[in-house]
């Protein structure tokens, strides 16, 4: 036992680095080691022996890891001895920046579609918010006694008594910009038109002011098939699953036909929705092939093109991917709701690099 005590102090003492020391701690103390060993040697001594060496060999064994300890300790003392020696700081430099700002959802939300429309050939085409009542309702084959006109749903522009310009309202939905699209640039066509709409509604899943994107393709050639095509490669990518599965339910919108309103199978588990799998299904647009008078009224032959359209309302994609559950909360300028949902300014979303991170 002196010569296992003298040869493992002497080993400790030189032991360059911890790496080494834990190489003789499991030579020394561990359960093969050497000490362990001449422990179990004990069952083959008398009771007189083991009264002599069962407290040595305790007492060595705890020599050694005490030797262990104060070593590594001293180990440790001089690693720090020698960050502080090398590394410095210059407390004069300016502090590391900060993130300054957050990226709203419905931005982030804007940005992610945007990018995955432009790689199915959408331009984005912008026009304004305050329009005249052709634009938001006439030219989209909407009839003066539709309910959407009356001034319950839709917020009219005040104007004097005898003003004989025609009426303006805040747009109710962005399909205002696909007529003056296709008066501008004709056909063939292929634009999705992002931005604030408004409506008179307020609840947990309603706002007075509200985002939609809609897209417009015209072409020759253009059919259903083209349309459910085009929407299901656009859930995939933008909640980012394999596959994905749509039901085409028959409905009526005035600037469509046929019509069909478009619902997205998923899952409702503890909570959290997980899109492209489950039994249930969840609404997610409306859509359909362009009315010829909407064709017409913008300016374009619809005996000669044709096309689809689709409406989805930004602010329920960004609810529906980022798990927020009231709409409300999108317009309270909650500083800490923003840094809670919040995302990088300089992040741009790309299908190749990622749309949410």
């Amino acid at each position: 036992m002196d010569d296992l005590k003298a040869k493992y102090l002497g080993q400790i003492a030189d032991a360059a680095d911890e790496s080494a020391l834990e190489t003789i701690r499991v030579a020394a103390v561990g359960k093969k080691g050497e000490v362990a060993l001449k422990m179990r040697e004990l069952g083959k001594m008398t009771p007189e022996q083991r009264q002599v060496a069962g407290p040595a060999l305790n007492a060595l064994k705890n020599e050694i890891n005490s030797a262990l300890i104060a070593k590594k300790s001293g180990l440790a003392d001089k690693a720090l001895d020698e960050r502080l020696r090398t590394e410095w700081l210059d407390v004069t430099l300016p502090t590391r920046a900060r993130r300054v700002g957050t990226l709203h959802p419905v931005s982030q939300a804007s940005e992610e579609l945007t990018a995955i429309f432009a790689e199915l050939g959408f331009s984005v085409a912008e026009g304004p918010r305050i329009d005249t009542d052709w634009y938001n309702f006439d030219a989209l084959n909407i009839p003066s006694h539709h309910p959407a006109r009356a001034e319950m749903d839709t917020f009219y522009m005040h104007r004097a008594e005898g003003d004989d310009r025609p009426p303006h309202v805040l747009r109710t939905h962005t399909s205002p910009v696909q007529i003056r699209s296709m008066e501008k640039m004709g056909a063939p066509l292929r634009i999705i038109c992002p931005g604030g709409v408004y409506r008179a509604d307020y609840d947990h899943t309603h706002t007075p002011m509200f985002h939609q994107v809609e897209g417009l393709a015209l072409d020759t050639d253009i059919s259903m098939a083209n349309l459910k095509w085009t929407l299901e490669e656009f859930v995939k990518a933008f909640f980012e699953v394999d596959n994905v599965e749509l039901r085409f339910r028959a409905s009526h919108f005035p600037f469509t036909e046929p019509s069909a309103e478009v619902d997205i199978r998923c899952s409702w588990k503890d909570g959290t929705l997980k899109i492209g799998e489950g039994d249930d299904w969840f609404e997610i647009l409306g859509s359909g092939m362009v009315h010829p008078s909407v064709i017409a009224a913008g300016g374009i032959d619809p005996d000669v093109y044709q096309g689809f359209a689709f409406g989805i309302g930004i602010d329920r994609l960004a609810m529906l991917k980022y798990g927020i559950p009231d709409l409300r909360a999108f317009f309270e300028s909650d500083l800490r709701w923003l840094r809670h949902y919040g995302f990088q300014c300089l992040d741009m979303p790309s299908l190749h690099g990622g749309l949410s991170r």
